[in-house]
């Protein structure tokens, strides 16, 4: 079985415009990324697929795999699962491990981790994604959904059972994903990542909090 990292980064974000290659730490999102993924010596390959010329070349300096994306594949024309399983038909491994360079806080050790997570999972589960443990107050119609109003516990002490799925990492196969146009299975089992790893790039405050805390953790000037 081949493992391989799959990188998406499509040209023409909206909300952090040129996200994936702008300056980010003295690098980019997408450089500092490619060589992550580079690192971990569980992966066979790591594969860019961009609709992107920059990025590609970016990628294949570094020694990544590129695949060319075809433009509508990248536009807002298209369903996310269309998206999903037109990059797992153009990718080249048995396994899929699916992350993308807006999550730069995850530490090399929690990718090596997952990998050795899913390589392990029983068989009730056909693939793994990660999430965040939610400790939040929820409510719904008006009413509390995960705790009694009238005995109402310390945040440490609301329900294990309520999670955030994020898009850091997600394990499945390839045939899979083209199957079910998703990055997940019917019965995925749930990765948790450390609060602060699975931070997520979508707006410029997000940049900026994700830049000072590579900054901090890598001790880049």
């Amino acid at each position: 079985m081949t493992i391989k990292a799959l990188i998406a980064a499509r040209a023409g974000s909206v909300r952090v415009k040129n996200k994936n290659i702008r300056p980010f730490a003295g690098s980019t999102l997408l450089e500092e990324k490619i060589k992550q993924m580079l690192r971990i010596p569980e992966l066979d390959g790591v594969v860019v697929n961009s609709n992107s010329d920059e990025m590609l070349e970016m990628a294949a300096r570094l020694g990544a795999e590129t695949v060319k994306r075809d433009d509508y594949f990248a536009s807002s024309e298209i369903s996310v699962n269309e998206f999903y399983r037109n990059i797992a038909e153009n990718f080249n491994a048995d396994t899929v491990l699916l992350t993308y360079c807006t999550s730069p806080l995850i530490q090399d050790a929690t990718y090596q981790k997952a990998i050795s997570v899913y390589n392990n999972l029983s068989p009730e589960y056909d693939s793994l994604l990660s999430v965040s443990p939610l400790k939040e107050f929820l409510w719904i119609d008006g009413k509390p959904a995960n705790y009694d109003i009238h005995h109402k516990p310390r945040s440490q002490d609301l329900p294990d059972n309520y999670v955030i799925l994020n898009s850091a990492i997600h394990i499945l196969p390839r045939d899979m994903m083209i199957q079910r146009k998703d990055c997940a299975g019917e019965n995925p089992y749930l990765f948790p990542i450390a609060p602060g790893e699975d931070a997520d790039v979508d707006n410029e405050i997000d940049f900026d909090f994700a830049e000072f805390m590579y900054r901090r953790l890598h001790h880049v000037d």
